[in-house]
């Protein structure tokens, strides 16, 4: 691949190089920078100087040494082998380099993605003389217990299959089928290569009508994204966005996890990397490795590296949805990706936008969103796959006006708004439910419906009751709760019994860490259902310090802790007792009117 383009070093500024003799290169063309061989990309092209962004750690480089250009954009490997894999940010393998390397990584370390030695049992679909076109299935391989791997006809490739090998056991660079195309024959081997910068082709996009329900109960009924959406969860230091972020890459019911770690503390990297392994898929029982793909790209990594593996991240997602997969690619933080571009753009010496940040942050926020999506795959049989995009934004200070919130607010449809001072009372996840919206909840109330009737009914009474709530909490600070009416207490507490029973959720316990939708609907709908029969019963006569007193309200906020396989009919008994409860009160109330 070797272009025979060489220059050499003539500046050297932090992760930003300049090379002259570059004349024949291509803008993000990737070399090989100093006798140690470091990668770089060429971000800037002028005559014969190239102005090269290096993924790897710059000290001890200097003006003269040789950079070659490999004629070949930055590329990722697709393949059997994917999954359960740990990546850097340039798709290399870590668990491998530390093998070769150490604990350290040496620079300019070259190992590939895919082992090359491992064998796969691929399993043909095509036999010779069949028809394909681009996204073709020609065989499968069962990459793990969970998921089964397709092999397809590379995007651009048509023709008619001229020979195919039997069911057996292959390296992912042995030809598993030779296609015939106008232009000659193709070999097709198991790896696929593909530029991360250029979004995977699909016949059509298609509209996000099934949510991607997460278990999670405030994401789920209050603000539901949709699979193939976008979702931005914005919060301060402390606010809960790397666990609410872990609890939807657990429990969201997208078949392949992507799990960017971009520019986030080592620590909290670290916990992924020994959580993930030892976790059960909820659905199958199996390691919930068996579906993921960690990019692991630290805060003390080369800040360049940052910017690639944002886009290695969503081109293996767009693979494995090109296989018809539900895919959620969760990046952790787009704060710090946006941080390591103002370094660079800095670097260039480019004109700063706001806070610094470069006039392209808009942009590139929005190419990157952009590549989410449910859509109809290439391929002559019909097949759908999505991939959801949930990003971390970590402004500073918790304050929502800086630019990377402000500029992702203007993409995303869902907005997840984490609240310091929910965080600090111990309210997680601390999604407050005044600032937050989704854009998708008309698009998924079809599938709710079916769940329950009037879905939408009662998740807009719910919204209502806790902005009611948010008023008079203006005037419980000035005179205190007993001084409200009666009527007015009782929507309190109607609204602190949502708050506490229904939108907190307990990550770490055995069952509220996970909530089934028919269970969430229920438990909204008795919910509000108490709402109604307090606020009559106090129309009534009935003073709402006796309903407070109430067994019911206890076993109200409850509810969330009920075992998923039996909540049907300890719900019923809960409205039994409510009725019951509440009867009795209504009766002493008309006998001492009497």
């Amino acid at each position: 691949m070797d272009s025979n383009v060489e220059g050499r070093i003539v500046k050297i500024s932090g992760p930003v190089i300049e090379a002259k003799n570059m004349r024949g290169s291509k803008m993000y063309d990737v070399v090989r920078v100093g006798d140690e061989n470091l990668i770089g990309e060429i971000i800037r092209l002028n005559e014969d100087v190239a102005t090269i962004q290096v993924y790897e750690e710059t000290s001890g480089l200097k003006p003269g040494e040789k950079v070659v250009s490999t004629g070949a954009p930055l590329l990722v490997e697709l393949g059997p082998g994917l999954l359960t894999s740990i990546y850097d940010g340039i798709q290399r393998p870590l668990p491998q380099i530390k093998q070769a390397t150490g604990d350290f990584i040496t620079r300019g370390v070259e190992i590939p993605s895919l082992d090359r030695e491992k064998k796969w049992r691929f399993k043909p679909s095509v036999k010779k003389g069949d028809r394909v076109v681009a996204g073709d299935v020609v065989g499968e391989v069962k990459e793990t217990s969970l998921i089964v791997h397709k092999i397809m006809v590379p995007p651009g490739v048509e023709g008619v299959v001229e020979d195919v090998v039997d069911e057996g056991d292959y390296t992912v660079l042995d030809k598993v089928a030779t296609v015939k195309t106008t232009e000659g024959k193709m070999d097709i081997q198991m790896i696929q290569r593909w530029p991360v910068r250029k979004g995977r082709p699909y016949i059509k996009r298609l509209d996000p009508t099934v949510p991607l329900i997460s278990g999670q109960r405030v994401i789920d009924t209050f603000f539901p994204i949709a699979k193939g959406g976008t979702a931005a969860i914005p919060g301060g230091f402390g606010t809960g966005k790397t666990v609410t972020l872990h609890q939807l890459a657990k429990w969201s019911d997208a078949q392949i996890v992507v799990y960017i770690g971009c520019g986030e503390r080592g620590n909290e990297m670290t916990d992924v990397l020994r959580e993930f392994p030892e976790l059960k898929d909820p659905r199958s029982g199996k390691p919930l490795m068996e579906r993921t793909v960690l990019i692991a790209n630290t805060s003390n990594m080369p800040v360049a590296a940052r910017d690639a593996s944002v886009y290695t991240g969503i081109t293996l997602a767009e693979y494995y949805r090109d296989m018809g997969y539900d895919t959620a690619l969760m990046a952790d933080s787009t704060s710090r990706w946006a941080e390591a571009m103002r370094e660079i753009s800095g670097r260039l010496e480019e004109m700063p936008g706001e806070e610094g940040y470069p006039a392209y942050l808009a942009s590139r926020l929005a190419e990157f969103y952009e590549r989410a999506g449910r859509v109809q795959t290439l391929g002559s049989k019909r097949r759908e796959g999505s991939i959801s995009v949930m990003g971390a934004v970590s402004p500073p200070g918790g304050d929502f006006s800086e630019p990377v919130a402000q500029n992702t607010l203007r993409i995303v449809k869902v907005f997840w708004a984490l609240d310091a001072d929910l965080a600090d009372r111990r309210h997680f996840p601390a999604i407050h439910w005044l600032r937050s919206y989704s854009l998708y909840v008309d698009d998924v109330k079809g599938f709710w419906e079916k769940i329950g009737k009037n879905w939408l009914g009662l998740r807009n009474k719910a919204m209502a009751l806790l902005q009611k709530e948010a008023e008079l909490q203006e005037i419980v600070k000035l005179v205190g709760p007993d001084a409200l009416p009666q009527h007015e207490r009782a929507v309190l507490e109607s609204a602190r019994l949502i708050r506490e029973g229904f939108l907190q959720q307990g990550a770490f316990h055995e069952v509220d860490t996970f909530c089934p939708e028919k269970k969430q609907y229920e438990m909204l709908r008795i919910m509000l259902g108490f709402s109604d029969k307090i606020l009559d019963a106090v129309g009534k006569g009935v003073h709402i310090d006796d309903i407070i007193k109430l067994k019911s309200m206890e076993s109200l906020v409850r509810m969330a802790t009920v075992p998923n396989d039996r909540f049907e009919e300890e719900f019923k008994k809960i409205e039994v007792g409510i009725d019951k409860e509440l009867g009795s009160l209504l009766k002493e109330v008309s006998g001492n009117g009497s």
